[in-house]
């Protein structure tokens, strides 16, 4: 009899519900229910509509129920560094989210405090202006931590609602820059340096630990229940379980952020990968070495900006037929969060001859910009690790695009081996059916 999991991918764009089971020794999916998700501004700061959140949430399990009534767990994964502050009253609002701009004040208090260098070398975690160790230290100067009996991430936080039990995912928590990368464990030294309180830190749960029930309440109105259990919750976690890659080979997983990176046994803290900006996250058993670089946030906010009515695959066709072949650092802080976009890259390229003139010029600078840092991140990953790649894996909304996997191609001098599949919500599944058939 087939057993049946369902897998909630929430990406900062928009969430998934998918129902997966095993057939043959492969995982076989049906997505059930999606719905758009984003941030909006409130008292002049970005923040998450955490509440819109949980209702879809909700909404998607009561497809999922209706479609296939028997469903043994779920498990919900979302993207890193950001999360919910709860008190004894509730929780505390707003959730902010991770594109804002309040934590540019306190970036060089942490570091006066304890040098990057230092927090690197106990961590392992590259410098990102949004990690949860900057957020919550600006909390500080906010003193909404005084009051704060517990902070979860985002994942978290919906298995909190659906369940009325807290339990902290290891591969998440790696992403806040708290976690000591050979202990495992949140760094006490460097929450104590920070003044962050200790209550808010307690165990890391692995992937594949059980949460609970459904509430009763919440089951009445799903319409059934089931087991929320914890999967690898760091979303581009969950996707590199879900690669099915020949040997170990670097993957890129490639969304509103492009991951590109190796498993790894133990974490790499040298120098050249402090320098390098590379980063040892949580993974199922290994380490992810690997590197944050934008990605299809370029060219999603392009298209809002210049052409909304347009598809993507009609963008892609005509970023084809452009002759523009300069590129951007797009790296830099200019193209973090832009209120235009376009200006960010008029302002790149004002001193130079050449720069975007037509439409199609910005989306296929945008993709070769894209794909020059990945080249560049790939020759970091082989001398940092002494390897040599001549396969380059891609998963996600990138995998589709066939413009930029050239590019990358070329760029990179490697076989690109493109798979556009659900990887992460692959991931999910996987540690869910692993867990259902070891307890049989």
């Amino acid at each position: 009899m087939k057993k049946y999991y369902l897998a909630i991918d929430i990406g900062a764009s928009s969430g998934r519900h998918i129902v997966g089971w095993e057939d043959n020794g492969a995982i076989r999916t049906d997505e059930v229910f999606r719905f758009p998700n984003g941030t909006k501004v409130q008292c002049g700061h970005l923040v998450w509509d955490i509440d819109g959140l949980f209702k879809n949430v909700k909404k998607g399990i009561r497809c999922a129920f209706a479609k296939y009534p028997q469903i043994e767990s779920l498990a919900i994964d979302t993207w890193g560094v950001d999360y919910v502050l709860m008190t004894k009253d509730g929780t505390l609002t707003p959730c902010f989210a991770y594109r804002d701009s309040r934590m540019n004040s306190v970036i060089d208090e942490v570091h006066s405090i304890i040098p990057f260098e230092k927090l690197y070398s106990k961590t392992g975690i590259q410098f990102q202006p949004f990690n949860t160790i900057y957020q919550l230290y600006e909390e500080t100067k906010r003193n909404r931590l005084s009051i704060a009996t517990d902070f979860l991430m985002i994942p978290e936080y919906l298995n909190f609602l659906l369940t009325g039990i807290r339990k902290k995912e290891y591969t998440n928590a790696t992403t806040t820059g708290l976690v000591n990368a050979e202990t495992g464990g949140f760094d006490k030294s460097i929450i104590s340096a920070l003044g962050l309180p200790e209550r808010l830190f307690g165990k890391l749960y692995v992937p594949g630990t059980g949460v609970g029930a459904l509430k009763p309440e919440i089951a009445a109105e799903v319409g059934g229940q089931l087991e929320v259990v914890l999967c690898a919750s760091h979303d581009t976690a969950s996707a590199v379980e879900g690669i099915p890659m020949r040997g170990n080979q670097p993957y890129i997983s490639s969304g509103t952020w492009s991951l590109l990176g190796l498993k790894v046994q133990s974490a790499i803290t040298d120098e050249n990968s402090r320098k390098a900006n590379y980063s040892n996250e949580g993974g199922v058993g290994y380490v992810r070495y690997q590197k944050n670089i934008m990605g299809l946030w370029l060219v999603q906010s392009l298209q809002k900006e210049l052409c909304p009515e347009k598809s993507f695959s009609d963008i892609v066709k005509e970023a084809q037929e452009s002759a523009f072949g300069d590129y951007a650092d797009i790296n830099d802080a200019l193209f973090l969060a832009p209120t235009s976009m376009k200006a960010a890259f008029d302002k790149w390229f004002e001193s130079e001859n050449v720069k975007p003139e037509q439409e199609n010029d910005y989306f296929r600078c945008a993709f070769t910009s894209l794909a020059v840092s990945y080249a560049e991140a790939l020759k970091e990953l082989e001398r940092n690790t002494g390897r040599h790649f001549d396969e380059l894996y891609i998963v996600g909304g990138g995998a589709k695009n066939e413009l930029l996997n050239e590019l990358t191609a070329q760029t990179c001098k490697v076989q690109v081996k493109a798979l556009p599949i659900e990887a992460t919500a692959i991931g999910n599944l996987k540690i869910q059916i692993q867990r259902g058939n070891e307890n049989e």
